[in-house]
């Protein structure tokens, strides 16, 4: 992680900006002394002040000459307006910065900072919890240590990995917008348990729990989701009856194409 001298500055410290700063100060990564955070509305810049003990400012260009390493969460229409100018170029020459705006590209913020080491982010909103997951892309030039660097802040609010810039559009669509395919599915399980008689807080809080505990066995065994989902059905049960309802649906279909629309708009975010 960074040295004790050493600062990471937080352009945009809006939702997701915030809930990557508190896991950073939660899991004692960083000290609130070696946070600058930035946001043009002034009572935010209080609020982070007063709430996390950091540094904060509504000026860009002050917050990244003091930087070490500059976290870029503003919006992805923004994200030329921040960066592509003379003094955040020499301010932020030599530098490790990385973007969590969707549909920006690598070879964007290299031809907005040429002197920088660049990384294209993808986190989702679980970060807010603490279970979130990203995927990071190294832009060329920046080295193993700096890549590692970015994983540490990330992996303060959940999983991490690394993957091309080539397949971050499909990152942020699985990634990014995933969590609300899954609040979706979520309410719609929800609905069935209470057509069938259940209260809707008792249906939802079962269908959470199963939903994060289908999850955890995924990750946790390695196991195919296929196979795990065999050791559920047994011959002419409820399960298999179940699930036949969902292939007449096209379930499988629908959720990919969802995917993949969600990857084509993503495409598009952040270009001109």
């Amino acid at each position: 992680m960074l040295n004790d001298n050493q600062t990471l500055t937080v352009l945009g410290c809006g939702t997701m900006g915030e809930a990557i700063v508190r896991g950073l100060l939660r899991a004692g990564r960083l000290k609130p002394a070696q946070i600058f955070a930035t946001d043009r509305r002034g009572e935010v810049v209080r609020a982070l002040r007063e709430k996390h003990g950091i540094r904060t400012t509504s000026q860009n260009l002050e917050a990244c000459k003091a930087a070490h390493v500059v976290l870029v969460c503003v919006k992805p229409h923004e994200v030329a307006t921040a960066l592509d100018t003379d003094d955040m170029r020499a301010a932020l020459a030599g530098k490790l910065l990385v973007s969590i705006a969707a549909g920006v590209r690598l070879d964007q913020l290299s031809g907005w900072l040429p002197d920088s080491a660049v990384i294209r982010a993808m986190p989702n909103t679980p970060c807010l919890i603490g279970e979130g997951m990203t995927v990071i892309a190294r832009g060329r030039g920046v080295t193993d240590e700096q890549a590692a660097l970015a994983t540490e802040i990330f992996r303060a609010v959940g999983r991490c990995l690394e993957a091309d810039d080539k397949v971050m559009d499909a990152v942020t669509s699985l990634n990014g917008s995933g969590p609300a395919f899954a609040y979706m599915i979520l309410e719609a399980l929800t609905d069935g348990g209470v057509r069938m008689g259940l209260r809707r807080d008792t249906a939802m809080e079962i269908a959470a729990q199963m939903f994060q505990g289908a999850a955890r066995m995924v990750l946790q065994t390695g196991m195919h989701p296929a196979a795990l989902k065999d050791q559920v059905t047994t011959p002419a049960g409820c399960t298999i009856a179940g699930l036949l309802t969902m292939e007449d649906g096209r379930i499988r279909s629908v959720l990919a194409r969802a995917v993949e629309e969600a990857a084509h708009v993503a495409s598009r975010l952040g270009q001109s």
